[in-house]
């Protein structure tokens, strides 16, 4: 495998080299995995459309598993039937795909286009965002949103602590089935100071204290898989508070006009982006996509129909008005000053190291 990935990785530089330009007469369906909703519709009206339009010979086919995208590289790489073309995907994820081999390592400035006034892809994507084998889209953030109708105007939920108080913000609560932003969350609201929460989850006594919050509220969870789920069990009723992606949540209170509000104390910070699975069947044709859709304009575009930072620097100064609303959207994004108070910076150095245990102890503490 390594072998002919390597080759793929110097054919695709060698196409980045001249402008990111494939010649093909051949039609080409390239499936491209994504997380559905708000946020495909945002990728397929920034990304997909200009670029088919200027490429008639290629239709994007999307594919919402990127909720279970590592399993689903494992499953057909070890098959030796890779038939997913490019996959959205978590940074802690792609770290462990790129350490496995099953994803393609990246020549940033080879492959990805420069800044307008020539800086080099590396040096303009947000510091730390980079990863071997990974290419940031986004910054976003995993939030607390609660339904305000639910709630006494003098007593809304404003802080993380509060999802963890039944007693005075009665109501079932909406949380992912998965151990990241409710172990950081339950150590937060248990009085761990965020810059020490990863040092404190790294120790057995930290795991079992975010386990012991979590016990506390267990019987007011209601899990939630896919990322459409989260507004929907809010605005149906089901739950009180939920958390969820902030692009989401942006879509569903002021697209939908649903009573939500995000609650940004504590806002799990980070990135989104882009991994080639290795022994892809059109590689060529996934490098001149990637090329173009993570330039500089292309990432501001985004912006203008979901409320997810650009992971470029060059690309901030573009970012608008909804496309749609005409509402600005610097105010909705994560980074926003007046949002950014009190972020939780996702380690995926962390997540890397412990996920799988995790994984594994918050899949049966959710049985128990």
């Amino acid at each position: 495998m390594k072998t002919r990935t390597m080759t793929a990785l110097g054919a695709a530089a060698a196409i980045m080299a001249v402008g990111g330009v494939v010649k093909a007469d051949d039609p080409v369906n390239m499936t491209v995995v994504s997380w559905g909703g708000a946020y495909t519709e945002s990728q397929q009206r920034a990304y997909h459309d200009p670029y088919m339009e200027a490429n008639p010979h290629v239709t994007i086919i999307n594919d919402d598993g990127s909720a279970n995208a590592l399993a689903g590289l494992r499953a057909q790489a070890q098959a030796g039937n890779v038939t997913w073309d490019l996959v959205d995907m978590l940074p802690s994820d792609a770290q462990l795909a790129c350490d496995e081999g099953i994803i393609m390592p990246i020549d940033h400035d080879a492959m990805l286009a420069p800044a307008p006034d020539g800086t080099p892809a590396s040096e303009d994507f947000l510091p730390g965002s980079l990863g071997e084998c990974f290419i940031p889209q986004i910054v976003y953030s995993t939030v607390l949103t609660v339904n305000h109708e639910q709630f006494p105007d003098d007593k809304q939920p404003t802080t993380i602590e509060h999802l963890f108080d039944v007693e005075n913000y009665p109501g079932r609560r909406a949380l992912q089935d998965r151990p990241g932003t409710n172990l950081e969350w339950a150590l937060y609201a248990d009085g761990v100071p965020i810059e020490d929460i990863y040092d404190v989850l790294a120790t057995p006594e930290g795991v079992d204290r975010a386990f012991a919050k979590l016990d506390t509220i267990k019987e007011h969870i209601v899990f939630w898989t896919e990322g459409a789920q989260a507004p929907q069990l809010l605005a149906d009723g089901e739950v009180a508070f939920a958390t969820g992606y902030n692009g989401r949540m942006f879509a569903a209170s002021e697209v939908e006009g649903q009573p939500f509000d995000i609650i940004w104390d504590g806002q799990i910070v980070e990135w989104d982006g882009w991994v080639v699975p290795a022994d892809g069947e059109n590689v060529d044709q996934v490098m001149d996509y990637l090329y173009f859709a993570t330039d500089t304009q292309r990432l501001a575009d985004q912006a203008k129909y979901i409320s997810y930072g650009p992971a470029r620097a060059s690309s901030a100064p573009l970012v608008s008005t909804h496309a749609d609303l005409g509402i600005e959207m610097g105010p909705h994004m994560p980074t926003n000053p007046d949002n950014y108070y009190a972020p939780i910076v996702l380690n995926n150095d962390f997540w890397a190291d412990y996920g799988d245990e995790l994984r594994e102890r918050f899949a049966n503490w959710m049985l128990q």
